[in-house]
């Protein structure tokens, strides 16, 4: 079974578009959002696909009724965990998904799951604890680092790849980088290795 995997889409229409016209190409059987659609409408397009697709709730999912209800209509492909974690079985692979990289490490270290994949920081990464594959898959929105990626599972093969979009779009841009500079520590942001902030024509 191939799974495709994607997180923190931030209302970012273009690419996640472009995401969908991509998995066409890998004839997936499932897809797993990692949170922050942020919008009712992102979770509209995920119910009308030809695959199931199955959310966890991130820290930005403002719209929880809506997104609910649109998931609850006749016909979705779309459902959704309680939580911002889910603990699932995909073609006898065991499988944990949690929006926040500090849930991830501890389940991957516990030895008990094939996958472990989340989100939240925007930040791509992949790699094995032991056995355990532990990957984010970094950001659709592309608002923090620039890139619009995602990752596929291969659940026969027990292997992941990191898939990024070509004519993505982003708001990162010399603006924001420039006011984020200037600003970061009176900001307090959480995650500043997201932003890897230095000037994009660099």
């Amino acid at each position: 079974m191939k799974v495709a995997i994607i997180s923190d889409i931030h209302e970012n229409f273009h690419n996640l578009i472009l995401t969908l016209q991509e998995v066409e190409k890998h004839d997936i059987d499932l897809m797993i959002c990692l949170g922050d659609l942020m919008n009712t409408g992102v979770a509209k397009i995920l119910t009308v696909q030809d695959y199931p697709v199955h959310m966890i709730w991130g820290n930005n999912d403002g719209e929880k009724v809506e997104i609910v209800t649109a998931a609850n209509r006749e016909e979705s492909q779309l459902t959704y965990s309680v939580s911002t974690y889910d603990f699932m079985e995909i073609d006898e692979r065991d499988v944990f998904i949690t929006h926040y990289d500090d849930l991830a490490y501890p389940m991957a270290q516990s030895g008990k799951y094939d996958a472990v994949f989340y989100g939240h920081n925007h930040l791509v990464k992949k790699e094995k604890v032991d056995e355990t594959w532990i990957v984010n898959p970094g950001e659709l929105s592309a608002q923090k680092t620039g890139r619009a990626t995602f990752a596929l599972y291969d659940t026969v093969t027990n292997n992941v790849e990191i898939i990024e979009l070509e004519n993505s779009v982003t708001l990162k841009t010399d603006l924001t980088v420039k006011y984020f500079n200037e600003n970061i520590e009176k900001l307090g942001f959480r995650s500043k290795d997201a932003f890897q902030l230095k000037p994009l024509n660099k």
